[in-house]
């Protein structure tokens, strides 16, 4: 049984109805499952067992009291920034379960994540490996690597958050990559600890990430030969999550168990780093319905919440469940359901049948993972609430932002005039 279910016609989240903690909480909210999140963690750590280590994408959702609950589970982090390295250890997470990815790492990040000790650093380009070396030597450190490959796999996702093609502006090419490693086994302060790869986000195929896996496993034997013994292989982001009931998921168990056959004989532990299939499903948007408006054309349902608060459908197309918070006995009609924000993209779904009223209140399914994260203050909004839910239990993870908050900054200019 789900985490979000209706009983007496009220959606539920956990033991909490939803409409009970938007009276308390107001809208727009973020509601987070606490047991969701944990037993999406588990599915990961009983699949690798041993073997490897989960490192949690904090980019997929970066609250402070989330990834507190992560590292109390053991849980690593993949990070992409100073900043996200600073809430991780704020966090409580531990800095040698800690793998630094991204394309642009400069100076003061690098410094910072040589100073506490991180796992290693996913290079994704020889000016970086370069620049890593010589601000490790500067520091009498050695830095641990791992090298980014582009395997050149097509993920069968959404270009936007495809990284594993050629066009694409992460990772090195596999066919050039070896000579990239001969010059980290060169440099003095830099040890070659893994491979990695990451083809992209939502994926729903089994078959790009094999592909990409027997791809991986040609170079490391290619480079045992060559005395570049490789300690762990990094395979990026885990499985998608299933939006739509026609998603077919593939069985994360199933996938791992090929892994682990297929690395087991090179003595590789394995690191993941799953974002969205950790946090994904555990999260809800709930928005009140400000306004109905008919036109010829459409029904158009305007709620409080916008693209500011959640940016996916507009950004990327992408569609979301939406559900009634309390179900009523109202003749469903098929509307669009719009923000506030003055842009036609502003959309949270379009085409949905829903019995509504004007002050019911929405929800929208599958929000935990990129929604908060991705949110902005455009057209001065403020940003939503976050609570997370134990049962019965609510606690506010995030204040909503108040316009203070957001004037801030600007208003220490003035004072200075």
């Amino acid at each position: 049984m789900g985490v979000f279910q209706y009983q007496n016609n009220e959606l539920y989240i956990e033991q909490s109805t939803v409409r009970e903690l938007v009276s308390k909480f107001g809208t727009p909210l973020y509601l987070y499952s606490q047991k969701e999140i944990l037993a999406s963690l588990k599915n990961y750590t009983d699949a690798m067992g041993d073997q490897g280590m989960v490192c949690y994408a904090v980019k997929a959702n970066s609250n402070l009291s989330i990834l507190q609950l992560l590292s109390e589970q053991g849980a690593g982090f993949d990070i992409v920034s100073l900043g996200e390295l600073e809430r991780v250890l704020l966090a409580g997470g531990e800095p040698s379960k800690i793998v630094f990815s991204g394309v642009a790492k400069q100076q003061p990040e690098i410094v910072r994540a040589l100073e506490v000790g991180i796992h290693c650093f996913n290079v994704e380009s020889e000016s970086e490996l370069r620049v890593i070396n010589d601000i490790a030597a500067s520091l009498g450190k050695i830095a641990p690597v791992s090298i980014r490959v582009n395997p050149d796999v097509d993920a069968k996702t959404h270009p936007y958050i495809s990284t594993g093609l050629k066009q694409n502006k992460f990772g090195i090419d596999i066919s050039l990559v070896e000579s990239v490693y001969d010059l980290a086994h060169e440099l003095p302060n830099i040890n070659v600890q893994g491979v990695d790869c990451h083809i992209g986000s939502q994926i729903t195929e089994l078959s790009p990430f094999i592909d990409a896996l027997d791809r991986l496993l040609v170079l490391v034997d290619r480079l045992a030969e060559k005395g570049i013994h490789i300690k762990h292989l990094d395979l990026g982001g885990g499985v998608g999550i299933q939006y739509e009931a026609s998603d077919q998921i593939p069985d994360l168990s199933d996938y791992l168990a090929q892994v682990i056959q297929k690395t087991a004989k090179r003595n590789l532990k394995l690191i993941m780093e799953p974002g969205r299939s950790i946090v994904g499903k555990a999260g809800i948007l709930v928005t009140r319905v400000v306004y109905l408006k008919s036109t010829e054309e459409h029904n158009f349902a305007i709620v409080d919440g916008g693209m500011n608060d959640l940016i996916r459908p507009a950004l990327y197309q992408a569609w979301q469940n939406v559900k009634e918070v309390t179900l009523k006995d109202v003749p469903k009609v098929t509307w669009d359901v719009v923000g506030p924000i003055c842009e036609t993209g502003d959309f949270l779904a379009h085409d949905r049948k829903l019995s509504i009223e004007a002050d019911d209140y929405l929800a929208v399914m599958d929000s935990g993972a990129y929604g908060f994260t991705m949110a902005s203050n455009y057209n001065s909004r403020n940003r939503a609430a976050e609570v997370l839910v134990c049962q019965k239990d609510a606690k506010l993870i995030r204040q909503r932002e108040s316009y203070s908050d957001q004037f801030s900054l600007e208003l220490s200019c003035l004072d200075s005039n």
